[in-house]
């Protein structure tokens, strides 16, 4: 199973019954390509080719470009955080279960969607707003959940904190350490010390 910050592969575009595409699937595959080649190449031109329709079955959906920029960040909001923290949930356990269920399911994404959603941020002001949205909701996840297993506001917050910009740096590393998993590693032996 995949995760939702690495995005998933999803189904055969259409409903089966004819060529008409779903908005979701216009989403889909601007996310995959966001993901591959930055937000540069979501053009509905490119999307169209990827899709196998014409330009005019975008305009179904979306007014113009921005509108589908607008709907990318949108959808990312959703499945990185509400997404990623139902996915947490879901299994149950003790709060330390769940905060290693976070932890170890973040860690295991590749991290190439949230490095072009950062590279987007630094230069687009409406995407910067809410890459900080997401960072914002997602350090206050962390926070309730460091809250749970009896961690003081303070400490809960430093953990929070420090925990997330390891995750981050981590996706934002331009490429994948050949050395083995290092991340899993230290995460063996810094997670023990981060729930007590």
């Amino acid at each position: 199973m995949g995760h939702p910050l690495a995005f998933v592969n999803t189904p055969p575009y259409g409903n089966g019954m004819n060529n008409r595409l779903a908005r979701e699937d216009w989403i889909t595959e601007g996310l995959r390509l966001l993901r591959e080649a930055g937000v540069e190449a979501v053009r509905v031109e490119p999307l169209a080719k990827r899709l196998g329709v014409t330009k005019g079955s975008f305009y179904w959906h979306f007014s113009d470009r921005p509108a589908l920029l607008s709907a990318l960040c949108d959808a990312w909001r959703e499945r990185s955080t509400v997404g990623v923290a139902a996915r947490v949930e879901a299994d149950g356990g003790t709060p330390r279960d769940r905060l290693e269920r976070l932890f170890r399911l973040t860690a295991s994404a590749d991290g190439r969607l949230e490095r072009a959603m950062r590279a987007w941020a630094a230069h687009d002001p409406a995407a910067q707003a809410v890459v900080a949205g997401v960072d914002e909701r997602r350090i206050a996840y962390l926070v309730a959940r460091f809250t749970d297993i009896g961690c003081d506001a303070d400490t809960a917050l430093a953990r929070a904190r420090f925990g997330y910009l390891a995750l981050i740096g981590q996706f934002t590393r331009q490429e994948a350490d050949s050395s083995g998993n290092w991340l899993s590693d230290s995460l063996d032996r810094m997670l023990p010390l981060m729930l007590t």
